[in-house]
């Protein structure tokens, strides 16, 4: 099930995560949801980015602390207490380990090599993965990173859009896995953006969204 047809403007993450509790009271769970989704800024009400979606389960507070931790980015003891829970994601939505390695290897692809399709992160470090242990079984499977041409006050850019694979994905946490993609993205694009120099400022674009299997809670 698709989220959109396909149209000039991809609908921003709230409408995204909107779509899906809608869908999801019709249904029990959706296979295959997919839809394309604007990571970029927000013109309309004025955010930075499309990909920070707060809610009571995920304040902004919660969203910025996963984020970085996912990002192998340094946390305060005292918030990883706070705001780390198994209700939250768990072990299955802890997708830290190697990751800033991972990312200096997408930067270096996509720098030597600016049309590359090996500009990929995979999440799970197991090539065999044991189905009853949550640590193996990760929501986020794969992303795949690529540049292309966008236009931005009338001027053509460089935007990095990218594609992401979800084993499942329940709707309840899709505001924190958005808020980690997006944070990604923006750290892909930051890093490549200096590594080039001479000015570039790599904008995000287009994410294309792949659940294979959508759910409302994390218990369905």
């Amino acid at each position: 099930m698709s989220a959109q047809t396909r149209s000039d403007q991809p609908p921003n993450c709230r409408d995204v995560w909107e779509n899906m509790n809608k869908v999801l009271s019709e249904n029990k769970f959706v296979r295959n949801y997919s839809c394309e989704i604007t990571m970029g800024s927000n013109k309309k009400d004025g955010t930075k980015n499309s990909y920070t979606v707060e809610t009571e389960l995920f304040p902004i507070e919660a969203l910025s602390v996963y984020s970085a931790y996912n990002l192998e980015d340094p946390i305060l003891d005292g918030d990883r207490s706070k705001y780390f829970s198994a209700h939250r994601g768990g072990s299955q939505g802890d997708y830290r380990e190697g990751m800033k390695s991972k990312i200096a290897n997408v930067v270096d692809c996509l720098h030597k090599f600016p049309s590359s399709k090996r500009a990929v992160i995979t999440i799970p470090n197991t090539s065999i993965p044991c189905h009853s242990t949550d640590g193996d079984a990760k929501c986020m499977r794969e992303i795949h990173f690529y540049l292309d041409k966008g236009e931005n006050a009338g001027e053509s850019v460089t935007v990095l859009n990218a594609t992401v694979w979800m084993r499942a994905q329940a709707a309840e946490i899709f505001p924190k896995n958005i808020h980690f993609v997006g944070s990604l993205m923006e750290r892909v694009a930051t890093n490549l953006s200096e590594k080039l120099g001479d000015g570039y400022d790599i904008k995000l674009g287009v994410l294309f969204y792949l659940a294979t299997t959508l759910v409302s809670v994390r218990d369905d």
